[in-house]
């Protein structure tokens, strides 16, 4: 293990990740990537964001079912016009630091992608803008042009988000031992364990009892660390 300095945090860094730069990131989105949680900016359109709210937070802290919650709370979405996708993706903020570490990992040779209990027509758009590799989210049902209330398909879950790392990993001949998982929710605990890295952004108190490596600076920029080589990481930024 190499320990380096992240935002004030020190983290200890995997051998094969410190030596050869990570080959994947993968990151949630909601709270992480962004500073929002999607389904709450959505259910704002629909008189509803408080209650959402409510239940996303029990949800993010293993309170709650994720997928059961989740349906609770696209259920509030229900008649909804479709043209709030264009609403919200407007509205929504980046996290400092963000592009520059997804530029990071590029240019060291890694990939990039972003796993989300959030919706499709929000993070595609959201992905292409920050060149990133590759995303998974849910998508939500639109008949006439107005929200129906429910979910399509498979609904993302923590094991979904595992999968998703894997399977990147391998399209790509990364070894797990060069992976990076970053999240701040309970349902981003499963990809965090199973990364050779798991970083707790800003995390919520579950997160933070069982993830080792934690960060609580809003900033994503300071793992840029992770992505070089030990000899090209200034001195200053290990421990």
């Amino acid at each position: 293990m190499e320990l380096r300095s992240c935002g004030g945090e020190v983290i200890a860094i995997p051998e094969a990740i410190a030596s050869e730069g990570a080959g994947l990131v993968v990151t949630d989105v909601d709270s992480t990537l962004i500073g929002q949680e999607v389904i709450e900016e959505i259910a704002h359109y629909a008189g509803t964001r408080e209650e959402v709210a409510r239940i996303t937070e029990r949800a993010m802290n293993g309170e709650l079912d994720f997928a059961q919650s989740l349906r609770e709370r696209v259920a509030t979405l229900a008649g909804v016009p479709e043209q709030v996708f264009a609403e919200v993706s407007r509205s929504i903020t980046v996290t400092v630091g963000a592009q520059h570490l997804i530029d990071a990992v590029h240019t060291g040779g890694g990939f990039f992608g972003i796993v989300s209990g959030g919706f499709e027509e929000v993070v595609g758009p959201l992905a292409a803008s920050l060149g990133i590799d590759h995303y998974c989210a849910n998508r939500l049902e639109v008949s006439e042009g107005i929200l129906t209330g429910r979910v399509l398909g498979d609904i993302v879950t923590a094991d979904t988000k595992v999968e998703m790392l894997r399977t990147w990993a391998d399209a790509h001949q990364v070894p797990m031992k060069r992976t990076v998982a970053i999240g701040d929710g309970a349902n981003d605990i499963p990809m965090m364990h199973e990364a050779a890295l798991g970083v707790a952004f800003c995390a919520k108190p579950a997160v933070r009892e069982q993830v080792g490596a934690q960060l609580s600076v809003s900033r994503l920029d300071v793992l840029s660390v992770l992505t070089a080589p030990l000899e090209n990481v200034p001195p200053t930024s290990r421990a």
